[in-house]
């Protein structure tokens, strides 16, 4: 009998448990739920004429057309024998036949008021997905298979009737006819008036209230798990629901039917020898015109596989199914005639073709075996592998694979892979990478951070809890205490996951990995605090001293020099830029390693991680860089001299920046302009400009002004010096410290207020300095060549004008 909690709907799971039939009891412990499904299961066919099936002595036996059995010549004898009847026929369910009409009379009960509207409900708004019907049935049937093995542990005498505990699904796809039978404890008639009819727990009336709300406020009450309400839900897509059953406590088989438009239900008692079970439950739907696509036996076994691929009693389907065969041709009189006498052996020959005989029989559907139950020690990586190619139809091995048992206040089993090529994008918040199962039923694969964060959604794997509510709705998932812990440990599993690829003597592996799912990790720096400590040993970045290759925070660690205080890093558009950066000078004398962030993401992670290792991150383009060698006495000296020099050129810039300081930075570059403490970097500035779609206004508060720093052992800034003392107001000077400045602001980083002003005073500064050295040259030697060249066209012209007198008649020339 049930009790009244397995009827209560406010868990979640009480609808679901209605039907008695399908319901395992709550006191069953998790040791009672294990037997995994087996190819070597001896099917077990439901009675019916039409199929070859027949019942001795009340024991159920296989047609023998079963097609193991097909392979010898006596079994196609056999078959020939049963052909007319047998072969080709389309096989009629038993639950399109009608009732006896010596049965006795059914008796009429009224539904309780809120199944009524439960019905309604679910017929109408609850489901948008007709097809979960199949799996809170199945699911159903397996429960009730569980309550029979746990309660013949102490009542044997249960299990009289046929040890085999399995469920089969027929269909009759011209009728549209789906019938669903278990071996399974079965009903009473009390318990199908007590289970089928009402409701004894205020809980509905709480969902439906709840429902009602949410609908009317325009929330999504979409159910991700379309859990709770179990034997109901065949009203989704049937018109009319019948359900034979029979206990192993009763001597008589009952009949419940209700049609889905109906207030009332009948109860009968069954007489038809036929129709009569040894034990269990038939479950037969007789689905409305839209939906009888469902009884299409592909649609069935497409539908177990997707939802109930792993529950642990086999699962067999009525399947066609066919054998190939040879048989004679009748030859043409004619063409015989033409062939002469002559070979009598050839005419004696016959001809035959190869012809498919077609015929049903039952298919086991559900024959993986969940690996996540089996124990990781028996479990090969080649089995891993295949399971993770099928499951997620995959065709490359995964990097790692993590298969783990979780204990204590939460349990649940998973298996998390590291998939070897990326298919998500970063910017895809949903993902169908992570299946959950609740005692071995699939539930969903469409989450939104609730099991793992977006920026580990790469991570794929199965997760299994018989802890979960049945009714997984989206609320839920966001508030149950036990998804909190669940998401803690798959998280920190995954990490220990990825902890071991880079761990690993093959570099080439993690170097794969960090290729496609690096910026997730980065992602991962910004969201998730909590995990920084797992984050950053798993990070990877260039180096001044790497040759190009990536490098992790350990390695960098392991390398400083022993007076190194902090870990250095400058972020640029490219390695070549960064690295040849002129804020690098003064470390890379000293050998400090500089960290070099190229991806738009790695400045912003690694300021969200602050420090690492008690090594705080320092950003060498800003100011107050300490490297630890300060002569403090060297420094007022240089200050004293360069006071005057750095007030003169903070006037000359006015507003540009913010102060004028010594740099301790630059060895050979005269200058450079740093960042403040707290300000944006140049490269930051320079990405944060570039998403504000053109619009720099609501960016201004941002941009700090900026430091000009001068390197006092540079000869033009000792000049600088030599003209703020002799002549500050020479126009020339002045014109210098602009030209400084932004030539410095392209150095370091910055873009120019104005490219062309500043092109236009280099290309004059440049014409002044090439007057002196080429132009003076060129100019002499042309003067010196000039009477050379004109003189002799000069003393021609003369000579080309001379005018001659004509000759007048009777004079001689």
């Amino acid at each position: 009998m049930l009790g009244a909690s397995r009827r209560s709907l406010c868990a979640g799971a009480a609808a679901r448990r209605h039907a008695a039939a399908f319901v395992v009891s709550g006191d069953t412990p998790a040791a009672a739920t294990a037997a995994p499904a087996s190819s070597s299961t001896p099917p077990r066919p439901v009675a019916n004429p039409d199929s070859g099936i027949s019942r001795l002595g009340g024991k159920r036996l296989l047609s023998v057309l079963a097609a193991p059995k097909l392979n010898g010549a006596a079994n196609v004898v056999s078959l020939k024998v049963r052909e007319s009847a047998l072969i080709g026929r389309r096989y009629e369910s038993s639950a399109a036949a009608v009732d006896s009409s010596d049965a006795p009379p059914a008796e009429k009960f009224e539904y309780q008021a809120e199944v009524n509207r439960l019905m309604d409900l679910i017929v109408h708004s609850l489901y948008s997905n007709k097809e979960v019907f199949l799996r809170e049935l199945v699911s159903n049937a397996s429960d009730a298979l569980d309550k029979l093995r746990y309660l013949s542990v102490t009542d044997p005498d249960l299990l009289k009737d046929g040890p085999e505990l399995d469920i089969r699904i027929q269909t009759d796809k011209d009728n549209g006819i789906i019938t669903i039978t278990d071996s399974g404890i079965g009903m009473t008639r009390q318990e199908l008036v007590e289970s089928l009819g009402t409701i004894a727990s205020s809980g509905t009336a709480k969902f439906l209230k709840a429902l009602k709300e949410s609908q009317e406020a325009s929330v999504d009450s979409n159910l991700i798990g379309q859990f709770g309400v179990g034997f109901y839900s065949a009203f989704l897509v049937a018109d009319k629901v019948a359900v034979s059953t029979k206990s192993p406590r009763s001597e008589k088989q009952y009949v419940w039917e209700a049609e889905s438009e109906s207030n009332s239900y009948t109860i009968r008692e069954e007489t038809d020898p036929e129709k009569l079970l040894p034990r269990g439950t038939r479950l037969t739907l007789y689905l409305k015109r839209d939906d009888k696509g469902f009884a299409h036996p592909e649609r069935i076994q497409k539908l177990v596989k997707n939802y109930s691929q792993f529950v642990s009693f086999p699962i067999y389907t009525w399947q066609e199914k066919g054998f190939t065969k040879e048989v004679e041709v009748d030859e043409d009189p004619a063409a015989a005639k033409t062939e002469g006498d002559g070979d009598t052996e050839k005419q004696a020959k016959k001809k035959t073709k190869t012809v498919v005989e077609k015929y049903w029989d039952w298919e086991l559907t559900n024959e993986t075996q969940p690996i996540w139950l089996r124990n990781p020690r028996e479990v090969s990586t080649e089995e891993y592998n295949e399971f993770y190619k099928k499951t997620f139809n995959e065709y490359l091995d995964p990097l790692a694979s993590s298969h783990f048992t979780t204990e204590g206040e939460v349990e649940f089993r998973s298996i998390l892979y590291v998939p070897a090529t990326k298919k998500e994008d970063i910017t895809d918040r949903k993902t169908k990478n992570i299946r959950l199962y609740v005692k071995r039923v699939f539930i969903s694969d469409d989450f939104d951070g609730e099991l793992f964060p977006r920026y580990l959604s790469f991570v794929k794997g199965v997760v299994d809890s018989n802890d979960l509510p049945l009714n997984v709705s989206r609320e839920i998932l966001q508030e149950s205490r036990i998804v909190r812990i669940m998401r803690k440990r798959l998280v920190r599993k995954a990490f220990d996951m990825i902890l071991g690829i880079s761990c690993s003597e093959n570099r080439d592996d993690y170097e794969t990995f960090w290729e496609n799912y690096g910026k997730f990790l980065k992602l991962g720096c910004m969201e998730d605090k909590e995990n920084h400590k797992r984050i950053a040993p798993l990070l990877r970045f260039f180096s001044s001293q790497s040759n190009d290759e990536l490098i992790s925070l350990d390695e960098y660690v392991e390398s400083m020099k022993p007076d190194q205080k902090a870990i250095y890093y400058i972020a640029g558009d490219s390695l070549s830029s960064a690295k040849n950066a002129p804020f690098l000078e003064k470390l890379n004398e000293k050998g400090y390693e500089v960290l070099l962030l190229v991806d738009p993401m790695d400045e912003v992670s690694i300021t969200n991680l602050n420090s690492y290792k008690d090594k705080n991150f320092v950003d060498i383009s800003k100011e107050d860089l300490d490297l630890g060698d300060k002569n403090e006495e060297r420094e007022k000296e240089i200050k004293q001299e360069y006071s005057q020099t750095c007030d003169w050129i903070k006037k000359r810039l006015g507003e540009k920046v913010a102060r004028v300081d010594i740099s301790n930075r630059l060895s050979s570059s005269p200058c450079v302009l740093v960042a403040a403490k707290f300000g944006w970097s140049a490269n930051m500035e320079r990405l944060m400009r570039a998403q504000s779609m053109g619009d720099t206004s609501s960016l201004d508060f941002m941009r700090s002004r900026k430091v000009f720093e001068i390197n006092p052992e540079h000869e033009i800034i000792k000049g600088l010096n030599a003209a703020c003392r002799s002549n500050p107001d020479d126009p020339e000077a002045l014109k210098a410290i602009d030209i400084l400045f932004e030539t410095s602001m392209i150095s370091s980083g910055f873009s120019p207020d104005n490219p062309t002003e500043l092109s236009g005073k280099i290309y004059e500064m440049m014409s002044t300095a090439m007057a002196g050295k080429w132009v003076t040259h060129a100019q002499a030697s042309e003067q010196h060549d000039a009477p050379v060249s004109f003189e002799p066209v000069l003393e021609a012209e003369p000579l080309e004008a001379e005018v001659v007198e004509p000759v007048q008649s009777g004079q001689q020339k």
